[in-house]
């Protein structure tokens, strides 16, 4: 088994998602012992946001020699993805939706022919054979019933985009209120937490 995890968030230690989705893979570790776990920190190593020219190699033609390894970097990042059965991201909300980071992954993971594919029936999902488990953390509350309900496009578009791709039923943890004050954050951080160890590891 391969679980693949990714982080998002640029404060590094003092990030809330990083904190959560390191407890939900260490909890999938310490429940599975041959688990094959690699990692990628979308802020170490960034990827390039789509370009004209990312769009043109990608319709066959010749890449233009300076694209040529951030093609190559994109490659390697769907085959990871591919390749895994497990996926877990780190992702904060910045600015009500997911970090500028963590789109240019999600773009090089939405390939026609690799994560879905059109047909005569519409859109089809090529990897819902994964299980995906987001760590999300929000300044506020953005919760169904919620006045900034409205406003929440993280988790409602991560549903969204990994739905297109097949896997129906991604699972969240939810560290919310983070800003709202430290009475607060550490209650959402310890929920969170809880919610990772308590993670069904089947």
């Amino acid at each position: 088994m391969k679980l693949l995890h990714i982080d998002s968030s640029v404060l590094g230690p003092h990030s809330v998602s990083r904190q959560v989705s390191a407890a939900i893979v260490e909890r999938l570790r310490n429940s599975n012992p041959g688990l094959e776990v690699s990692y990628r920190d979308l802020t170490l190593t960034p990827l390039a946001h789509l370009s004209g020219s990312h769009l043109a190699a990608g319709q066959g033609a010749t890449p233009e020699a300076g694209l040529q390894a951030d093609i190559a970097a994109g490659q390697i990042v769907l085959e990871e993805f591919l390749a895994s059965d497990t996926v877990v991201i780190g992702a904060p909300m910045y600015n009500f939706t997911i970090p500028s980071q963590l789109k240019a992954w999600i773009d090089r993971i939405l390939v026609a022919g690799k994560t879905f594919k059109y047909g005569a029936q519409g859109v089809e999902g090529l990897a819902g054979n994964k299980r995906v488990i987001v760590a999300i953390s929000r300044g506020g509350f953005y919760g169904p019933g919620t006045p900034a309900a409205v406003g929440e496009h993280l988790e409602t578009y991560l549903r969204w985009v990994f739905g297109f791709i097949g896997i129906k039923n991604p699972e969240f943890i939810s560290a919310d209120g983070i800003q709202v004050g430290p009475e607060h954050r550490e209650k959402a951080v310890a929920g969170a937490l809880k919610a990772a160890g308590d993670l069904n590891a089947a």
